[in-house]
């Protein structure tokens, strides 16, 4: 879909099926380093410890939301991430 359309800003989920969100952020940056740019990607995850928030930050991740998601957190990590 990243290569079919433009997104303000990508919500990807570490834990999917066949490619996990970390796997699917690097492709991402990948596909983007070359034509100079950059769509902010928040991850979504269950995992709330400071290993799984700097492996999404180390995969080219702007921004970490736990779940349950709280609203008012995807809203800042969304205005924060641009």
């Amino acid at each position: 879909a990243f290569q079919r359309h433009a997104f303000d800003v990508i919500l990807m989920d570490i834990q999917m099926p066949e490619m996990d969100g970390i796997t699917a952020t690097c492709e991402i940056r990948k596909l983007e380093r070359p034509l100079g740019l950059h769509t902010p990607i928040i991850a979504l995850t269950a995992g709330v410890d400071d290993s799984d928030r700097n492996l999404c930050a180390a995969a080219g991740m702007d921004g970490y939301v736990s779940k349950p998601i709280d609203p008012a957190q995807l809203r800042m990590a969304i205005a924060e991430s641009r």
